[in-house]
Protein backbone atom coordinates (compact mmCIF):
# COMPACT_ATOMS: atom_id res chain seq x y z
CA UNK A 1 0.00 0.00 0.00
CA UNK A 2 1.43 3.39 -0.91
CA UNK A 3 2.35 5.95 1.74
CA UNK A 4 -0.25 8.35 0.39
CA UNK A 5 -3.02 5.78 0.85
CA UNK A 6 -1.83 5.07 4.37
CA UNK A 7 -1.64 8.80 5.14
CA UNK A 8 -5.25 9.21 4.01
CA UNK A 9 -6.59 5.97 5.45
CA UNK A 10 -5.31 6.31 9.02
CA UNK A 11 -6.96 9.71 9.75
CA UNK A 12 -10.18 8.51 8.10
CA UNK A 13 -10.27 5.42 10.33
CA UNK A 14 -9.49 7.51 13.40
CA UNK A 15 -12.30 9.91 12.55
CA UNK A 16 -14.74 7.05 12.05
CA UNK A 17 -13.73 5.53 15.38
CA UNK A 18 -14.23 8.87 17.13
CA UNK A 19 -17.88 9.05 16.19
CA UNK A 20 -20.50 8.80 18.86
CA UNK A 21 -23.20 6.31 17.86
CA UNK A 22 -26.73 6.99 19.03
CA UNK A 23 -30.04 5.19 18.98
CA UNK A 24 -33.37 6.80 19.75
CA UNK A 25 -36.64 5.42 21.07
CA UNK A 26 -39.59 7.79 20.90
CA UNK A 27 -41.86 7.88 23.94
CA UNK A 28 -45.63 8.27 24.03
CA UNK A 29 -47.75 9.37 21.10
CA UNK A 30 -45.61 10.78 18.28
CA UNK A 31 -45.70 14.58 18.31
CA UNK A 32 -44.31 16.84 15.61
CA UNK A 33 -42.20 19.50 17.31
CA UNK A 34 -40.10 21.92 15.28
CA UNK A 35 -36.36 21.24 15.42
CA UNK A 36 -34.35 23.08 18.07
CA UNK A 37 -30.80 24.36 17.49
CA UNK A 38 -28.15 22.32 19.28
CA UNK A 39 -27.03 25.36 21.28
CA UNK A 40 -30.54 25.85 22.66
CA UNK A 41 -30.91 22.31 24.03
CA UNK A 42 -30.31 22.60 27.77
CA UNK A 43 -28.77 19.86 29.90
CA UNK A 44 -30.23 18.85 33.26
CA UNK A 45 -29.02 16.29 35.78
CA UNK A 46 -32.39 15.45 37.33
CA UNK A 47 -36.07 15.99 36.58
CA UNK A 48 -36.17 18.39 39.55
CA UNK A 49 -33.66 20.65 37.79
CA UNK A 50 -36.03 21.34 34.88
CA UNK A 51 -37.48 24.87 35.34
CA UNK A 52 -41.09 24.16 34.43
CA UNK A 53 -43.37 21.46 33.12
CA UNK A 54 -42.07 19.04 30.51
CA UNK A 55 -42.98 16.16 28.25
CA UNK A 56 -40.64 13.23 27.69
CA UNK A 57 -40.08 12.88 23.96
CA UNK A 58 -37.48 10.12 23.60
CA UNK A 59 -34.79 7.98 25.16
CA UNK A 60 -31.42 8.48 23.52
CA UNK A 61 -28.63 5.95 24.04
CA UNK A 62 -25.09 6.87 23.04
CA UNK A 63 -21.89 4.88 22.77
CA UNK A 64 -18.35 5.84 21.84
CA UNK A 65 -14.80 4.67 22.33
CA UNK A 66 -13.55 6.35 25.50
CA UNK A 67 -10.09 6.82 24.02
CA UNK A 68 -11.47 8.95 21.18
CA UNK A 69 -14.21 10.92 22.91
CA UNK A 70 -14.96 12.64 26.18
CA UNK A 71 -18.18 13.23 28.09
CA UNK A 72 -18.63 16.67 26.49
CA UNK A 73 -18.48 15.16 23.00
CA UNK A 74 -21.03 12.56 23.98
CA UNK A 75 -23.39 15.11 25.57
CA UNK A 76 -23.06 17.42 22.54
CA UNK A 77 -24.03 14.55 20.24
CA UNK A 78 -27.17 13.70 22.22
CA UNK A 79 -28.08 17.41 22.34
CA UNK A 80 -27.93 17.46 18.53
CA UNK A 81 -30.08 14.33 18.29
CA UNK A 82 -32.58 15.69 20.82
CA UNK A 83 -32.81 18.99 18.94
CA UNK A 84 -33.67 17.14 15.72
CA UNK A 85 -36.66 15.66 17.58
CA UNK A 86 -37.79 19.09 18.80
CA UNK A 87 -36.52 18.65 22.34
CA UNK A 88 -35.24 21.76 24.08
CA UNK A 89 -33.70 19.84 26.96
CA UNK A 90 -32.12 16.56 27.96
CA UNK A 91 -32.00 14.92 31.35
CA UNK A 92 -28.84 12.86 31.78
CA UNK A 93 -29.87 9.51 33.15
CA UNK A 94 -26.47 7.87 33.18
CA UNK A 95 -23.00 7.99 31.64
CA UNK A 96 -20.89 4.93 32.32
CA UNK A 97 -17.15 4.99 31.88
CA UNK A 98 -15.34 1.77 31.02
CA UNK A 99 -13.42 0.24 33.91
CA UNK A 100 -9.65 0.54 34.14
CA UNK A 101 -9.43 -3.16 33.29
CA UNK A 102 -11.51 -2.67 30.15
CA UNK A 103 -9.26 0.21 29.08
CA UNK A 104 -6.11 -1.87 29.62
CA UNK A 105 -7.60 -4.85 27.78
CA UNK A 106 -8.65 -2.53 24.97
CA UNK A 107 -5.13 -1.17 24.66
CA UNK A 108 -3.57 -4.64 24.72
CA UNK A 109 -5.98 -6.24 22.26
CA UNK A 110 -6.62 -3.17 20.12
CA UNK A 111 -10.36 -2.99 20.77
CA UNK A 112 -12.18 0.07 22.05
CA UNK A 113 -13.34 0.39 25.63
CA UNK A 114 -16.67 2.13 25.19
CA UNK A 115 -18.33 4.88 27.18
CA UNK A 116 -22.14 4.50 27.35
CA UNK A 117 -24.66 7.23 27.98
CA UNK A 118 -28.41 7.36 28.40
CA UNK A 119 -30.50 10.55 28.34
CA UNK A 120 -34.16 11.51 28.17
CA UNK A 121 -35.00 14.14 25.56
CA UNK A 122 -37.67 16.54 26.82
CA UNK A 123 -39.75 19.47 25.63
CA UNK A 124 -40.19 21.88 28.53
CA UNK A 125 -42.06 25.11 29.05
CA UNK A 126 -39.97 27.45 31.19
CA UNK A 127 -41.62 29.20 34.12
CA UNK A 128 -41.95 32.88 33.18
CA UNK A 129 -39.98 35.30 35.35
CA UNK A 130 -42.00 37.19 37.95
Amino acid sequence: MSRLRIAVLIPALALAAACVRTSTVQLGAPMAYPPVAFEEVQVFLTEGDVPGEFVKIALINAEAASSWTNEKGMVDKVRREAGKLGANGVIIDDIKEPSAGAKVAGAVFGVPANRHGKVVAIRFTPIPPK
